[in-house]
């Protein structure tokens, strides 16, 4: 699926829509491409030959596929930019500041945002438009935490504009139809959460006392409502490495029991082992998926791999764990030649952006496992 943001005037009123394109076309050649230059990263394929791991190669896909995609769809989107701005930051020490044109966009975004008024102020509340106001927000702020320590004022409106649009009943609303991140109000809520947290000196000293009663209110909704999915719990496991009250020690133990016994034999995981059958949301692909020959035992992927990790490693497993080690070495083993690793999309057969997040997580995952070095290449 793509999600494009069009800003168009309609009876003098200033209003968004999000047209949603639903990918029953043909596979393309390319991932992303600038339709300007003719740019463009090739698709993304389970064929893709592997390559001797190279640090530089993967941070170079990761800021080609956010220029372009930005290029061509003129918007911020959860897989790919909204992927980059929080995540590339805390690789800065070993492969260097990320790229600032990236994060412009998401400044411009709420900079039109906080302009709207009437009934285009009120249409933020609607479908995923909330979500969208999330993913921008965490972006802003993880990017400030990173790499200054200081909240700028893009931010500050950004956390303002965010606890706007947060539903009465705590969460943040989005569409059930793209997972894992166009899935749920439950999993935007778990990012809203970890943004509000790691904005430096937000919750201490900025925000309102309404602010703070509303991000009391997120918390309460995770810590009550009950993930339909696997992969949310360990999304709110890692929001609770930034927020310890919201799982008690039983639930935090088990989450990570289940992310053990899912381990494949290889040291990697798979998505796949995540995601209840029965419980997927319309626009996924479980009767593809029902015919495959590895549908009771998936294989790997980068994403599921280097987000276990990276949740087992923020909840303070040992990265010299043996377990760890084994899925360390999967990622190491498993690069393709374009820099990505490779992540099969659970929506659709065409452009598998779940490889972009993968690549991403693989990243941060070998950087808090300590394979990154500065003179990585």
């Amino acid at each position: 699926m793509v999600t494009l943001r069009i800003l168009y005037v309609a009876l003098g009123v200033l209003s968004w829509a999000t047209a949603i394109v639903h990918a029953e076309e043909p596979a393309k050649s390319s991932q992303y491409k600038d339709p300007d230059t003719g740019r463009a990263l090739s698709r993304a394929s389970a064929d893709e030959p592997k390559r001797t791991f190279s640090a530089k190669k993967a941070d170079a896909y990761l800021k080609d596929g956010a220029r372009l995609w930005f290029a061509q769809h003129q918007c911020v989107t959860c897989h790919t930019n909204g992927i980059y701005v929080p995540e590339r930051p805390s690789l800065t020490p070993v492969l260097g500041a990320p790229d600032p044109e990236i994060r412009t966009h998401f400044v411009q975004d709420i900079e039109s945002m906080h302009k709207l008024e009437g009934a285009a102020r009120k249409a933020l509340h609607l479908r995923d438009r909330p979500a969208q106001v999330v993913t921008i927000t965490r972006g802003l702020v993880e990017w400030d935490a990173r790499l200054s320590g200081k909240l700028t004022e893009d931010s500050k409106r950004a956390l303002s504009l965010m606890f706007e649009v947060q539903a009465p009943d705590g969460s943040w609303g989005n569409v059930e139809c793209w997972p894992p991140y166009e899935s749920s109000n439950f999993q935007t809520a778990t990012v809203a959460v970890t943004a509000a947290v790691a904005a430096p000196g937000w919750l201490g000293k900025i925000a309102s006392v309404k602010q703070k009663q509303k991000f009391q209110k997120a918390v309460d909704y995770l810590r009550k409502t009950k993930p339909k999915q696997d992969y949310l719990r360990l999304l709110r496991l890692w929001t609770a490495t930034r927020v310890p009250s919201l799982l008690d020690a039983d639930e935090k133990r088990a989450v990570t029991n289940f992310v053990w016994e899912r381990q494949n034999k290889d040291g990697g995981w798979s998505i796949r082992d995540f995601y209840t059958l029965s419980h997927w949301s319309p626009g996924s692909l479980p009767r593809t998926f029902l015919k495959d020959a590895d549908f009771e035992n998936p294989p790997s992927d980068g994403h599921m791999t280097g987000l276990a990790l990276i949740v087992l490693m923020d909840s303070g497993l040992d990265p010299q764990d043996k377990r760890i080690q084994r899925g360390v070495e999967w990622l190491l083993a498993n690069q393709r030649e374009s820099g990505r690793w490779w992540t099969r999309s659970l929506n659709t057969d065409n452009y598998h952006f779940l490889t972009y997040s993968a690549t991403a997580y693989a990243l941060v995952a070998l950087h808090k496992a300590g394979k990154l070095k500065k003179t990585a290449n």
